[in-house]
């Protein structure tokens, strides 16, 4: 791919395909307010509306006057620019082009994501600690339990229970999970998202490298929790622009280069929606 036939608007389209595709807590967010999103700082407004009253009617009677409903705007603040700045050489390029640029831009979305992922994970700090449940030595005879007591919580916080519930946990969480063979699979292997390894009980229960954890000291040992997440879809919403994507020769090299910006910004916005797991994996289940 010669620099001369390098069309940004295809490229950052590309782009983002590939991002979608790789995200896995970025993913499992509201996207409905991306807005106009050009620089670091940039908000985007999150409008909602009060409760609606319910009230019993009467028959040949006069109601009362509508209610008046008022709304509500939230503000999610664009805080995040990560870009990214690769060079393919001219020799390279000619071996394998267009391919090259393709799994450059591929490679390059991975990390993006990354990033983006582990973002969203580290907004378990703006939960409320009565919206966190702890368990330490979680062993594959705990699973079901602790699932029980997350839908339990999600019921009590007026979740519908036909209400798809995310489930995000580390690689030593979801091997108790499975170990515990509660999970009911798919034949169809598109039924079932990146990341995503079975459900159960309402439960979509995803894994993923960039759950966060925190090493805490208890009786003189240290224990690792990680920061698991149970959350509906609209508990968090994530807005992102790929700002710029820029393709250019550098001075000192017969390459092609393309760099990038990607801005983006989350928030918790139904706090009562959102679960965190303060979960302890047990060494062994014996």
């Amino acid at each position: 791919m010669a620099l001369s036939y390098f069309i940004p608007t295809v490229w950052s389209e590309t782009l983002y395909r590939e991002l979608d595709r790789e995200y896995i807590a970025v993913k499992n967010c509201s996207r409905d307010f991306e807005g106009d999103i050009k620089n670091v700082g940039d908000t985007v407004k999150i409008v909602g509306v009060s409760p609606v009253s319910v009230f019993n009617y009467t028959k040949n009677t006069d109601m009362s006057a509508p209610e008046e409903l008022t709304d509500s705007v939230r503000t999610l603040q664009i805080n995040v620019a990560k870009a990214f700045n690769f060079a393919i050489d001219d020799i390279d390029k000619a071996q394998a082009t267009p391919k090259l640029m393709k799994e450059a831009m591929h490679v390059a979305a991975s990390a993006l994501a990354n990033e983006a992922d582990k973002y969203v994970y580290g907004l378990y700090g703006g939960v409320a600690a009565d919206q966190t449940m702890t368990v330490t030595g979680l062993s594959t005879s705990d699973v079901i339990n602790a699932l029980l007591e997350v839908k339990q919580k999600m019921l009590e916080n007026d979740v519908a229970g036909n209400e798809e519930i995310i489930l995000e946990v580390p690689p030593a969480v979801a091997s108790k999970i499975v170990k515990a063979r509660i999970l009911n699979g798919t034949d169809n292997t598109e039924a079932l998202d990146k990341g995503c390894i079975g459900t159960f009980m309402g439960f979509k229960v995803y894994v993923s490298n960039n759950i966060r954890s925190s090493n805490v000291s208890e009786n003189g040992e240290t224990l690792k929790y990680y920061k698991c997440f149970a959350r509906t879809k609209r508990a968090i919403t994530f807005a992102e622009q790929l700002n710029e994507i820029e393709a250019y020769r550098p001075e000192l090299r017969f390459a092609d280069a393309v760099k990038g910006l990607h801005l983006y910004g989350a928030k918790i916005v139904y706090p009562k929606e959102l679960l965190l797991l303060n979960v302890n994996v047990a060494a062994s289940d014996d």
